[in-house]
């Protein structure tokens, strides 16, 4: 087994470092492979023209997009990517959908009334001063 090259590390930190690195290569493969099989799949989902199976495949493959990212095997933004790029083909794939949200009611807005300041002190005058004997 070869890191990076025909030798293997000499320096016994580096040695380490490469058997550190193999356990979380093999770790990460789980997730890495998870995330891109589930992406497959509902990218063939979206071919059968059929609206659930697509949007439950979606549904896994965000799952587990999202959990790769959370791990640190994905950067969050390859994560974020790969999720908008489903999204949109879902969304194309049925308008209905997007449109089929509650419509808004619009409230009127109601007015909060602010807590009142507390008077200000007045300064005494020279006739409320008590005379100094």
């Amino acid at each position: 087994m070869t890191f990076g090259g025909s030798k293997l590390a000499n320096i016994k930190s580096q040695i380490k470092r490469n058997r550190q690195n193999e356990k979380k290569r093999v770790k990460n493969r789980v997730y890495r492979g998870a995330a891109r099989t589930a992406v497959k799949k509902a990218r063939v989902a979206f071919e059968t023209n059929n609206l659930e199976p697509s949007k439950a495949a979606v549904l896994e493959a965000v799952s587990l997009l999202d959990k790769a990212a959370q791990k640190g095997v994905l950067h969050k933004n390859n994560a974020a990517r790969r999720k908008s790029r489903l999204m949109k083909k879902l969304a194309a794939k049925s308008p209905s959908m997007t449109q089929a949200v509650a419509p808004v009611v619009e409230e009127a807005p109601v007015e909060v009334e602010k807590p009142k300041k507390p008077a200000r002190r007045t300064t005494r005058t020279a006739k409320e001063t008590p005379a100094k004997e």
